[in-house]
């Protein structure tokens, strides 16, 4: 316990320091918050402020509080308790480090901190932290619905060859089932979740992907749906998208002409194969890919995983954690996935290699959006040094790129102009900072695009700055068909 009291109480609260100037049941809803994320100390006699405002502890009053604290937890916690003189004031500290066994649960509610302040845990939350704390994941457990006989034999067969080529196993004259019982997918004679995405016979309701060719936001010309096993769905949908892309060929006086397709085909790889790999199929909803003139947005049902945010993944700062283990432990064997937890930064890579701009990154609607963009970067620029403009809006990169007149005297919107309003879409009550954090430019910027896209007529503000939102006119659509109108005018040849 760290005995430098008054340095934390001039501190004041946080992720790991709770002030209270009583004992009630506050305090265990935070001891059992600090023991659901990385432990913390509770200080019962001391005001919000840090101010010392002592506290009547009676001869029995700690163990009562001990007692209580146990008997209103699951599973039940019991906090270091020590009482402290602090400026002649009593102070009770209760300390409470991590628990090995999570999530703990108060009065049947479940909470975690954030910065300094509880929050109740969700439903996919609680079976997250269950299942990490286990060393499992959802798809290592055994699937009650189906048998052997739902699988395919033929695409267990090629799995298994797959393996043996790479040389998994020091005896390559295992059976098929003795490979899959060493990497768990069988257990006991029975299927996990995994090995039946993996193999299924034939129709799978919870593998679907949506796939659609837009000109417009409402205007579908081509789409597939898939529902397969998960080897198959990569390849399939890598090809319909690849179907959908235009391609310019450059002739260097070389036998072979090269084909540039206006995205990289190695980033959309990389984005499909993580979909489908880190996917949580515990959600009813499909994974969805929408092609477009400009773009491809990529949704996949799940949030981020492990408590991992955008941020963490941008700036490679994280230790990768997967939902689905099994599943990814199966595309790493047969050679699909190269390395664990390197997806997105190789994605950025690729795309600022290839000379477009860095592709988007969000969590909405309870899940995790990807879009890259056919924007190419200046090609007066320095490649190495355009993703970095393009990312912060600056003149050399997105805005000056994407701003040129179209038919018509139209403006086409910037990519930041674009992503202000994509995220407006989800949320009509977003400020100023939030879309700053997530289009990643300065406020002042924000608010330049936000001036620009109230003077064409595309958004205005309903009511006060605060209590009101954000309403997108109908000028957009128009707005959004203009664009599709110029993109079709590119050069490259299908």
């Amino acid at each position: 316990m760290n005995t430098n009291i008054p340095d934390i109480l001039q501190r004041g609260e946080g992720i790991s320091v709770e002030f209270k100037t009583s004992f009630n049941d506050e305090v265990i809803e935070t001891l059992c918050a600090f023991a659901n994320t990385e432990g913390g100390i509770v200080y019962v006699g001391v005001n919000d402020d840090g101010k010392v405002a002592d506290v009547t502890v009676g001869q029995e009053s700690v163990q009562k509080w001990v007692n209580e604290i146990k008997n209103k937890t699951q599973n039940q916690i019991v906090p270091n308790v020590e009482v402290l003189e602090i400026e002649h004031k009593n102070v009770v500290v209760f300390c409470i480090s991590e628990n090995p066994v999570k999530p703990i649960a108060y009065k049947g509610r479940f909470y975690k901190r954030i910065k300094n302040s509880n929050h109740l845990m969700s439903v996919d939350e609680i079976s997250n932290e269950h299942l990490r704390t286990v060393n499992s994941s959802w798809d290592f457990y055994i699937d009650p619905n189906h048998t052997l006989n739902d699988l395919s034999e033929q695409k267990i067969a090629k799995f298994a060859n797959k393996i043996r080529e790479k040389e998994f196993f020091n005896q390559i004259n295992l059976t098929d089932t003795e490979i899959l019982n060493k990497l768990e997918l069988f257990r006991d004679g029975k299927i996990t979740f995994a090995s039946y995405l993996l193999f299924v016979n034939e129709y799978c309701p919870i593998s679907d992907i949506q796939i659609g060719r837009f000109k417009s936001p409402t205007m579908i010309i081509d789409s597939i749906s898939l529902n397969t096993d998960l080897i198959s769905e990569v390849e399939n949908t890598i090809a319909f998208i690849k179907k959908h892309l235009q391609v310019e060929y450059i002739i260097t006086g070389e036998p072979q002409r090269i084909e540039r397709f206006d995205y990289p085909l190695d980033a959309i790889r990389e984005i499909v194969i993580n979909m489908i790999v880190h996917r949580d199929y515990r959600d009813s909803s499909a994974s969805i890919i929408k092609i477009y003139d400009n773009r491809i947005e990529f949704f996949n049902p799940g949030k981020l995983y492990g408590g991992l945010t955008v941020e963490d993944l941008l700036s490679g700062n994280y230790t990768s954690k997967s939902r689905n283990k099994l599943i990814a432990k199966a595309f790493k064997e047969i050679g699909t996935i190269e390395r664990y937890g390197s997806g997105i930064m190789r994605v950025r890579e690729i795309c600022r290699d290839y000379g477009v701009i860095k592709p988007y990154f969000n969590e909405v609607f309870n899940g995790f959006q990807v879009i890259l963009y056919s924007e190419r970067t200046d090609k007066n620029e320095n490649i190495e040094n355009v993703p970095e403009n393009v990312e912060k809006g600056t003149e050399k990169g997105t805005e000056k790129g994407t701003e040129k007149g179209t038919e018509k005297g139209t403006e086409k919107l910037s990519v930041n102009q674009q992503k202000i309003i994509e995220n407006i879409k989800v949320n009509s009550t977003i400020s100023i900072k939030e879309l700053s954090e997530i289009v990643g430019i300065a406020e002042s910027k924000i608010k330049a695009n936000i001036a620009k896209l109230k003077s064409r007529g595309i958004l205005e503000r309903v009511g006060a700055d605060k209590g009101g939102y954000w309403k997108i006119s109908q000028n957009q659509k128009l707005t959004e068909q203009t664009q599709n109108i110029s993109n079709n005018k590119r050069i490259a040849k299908q």
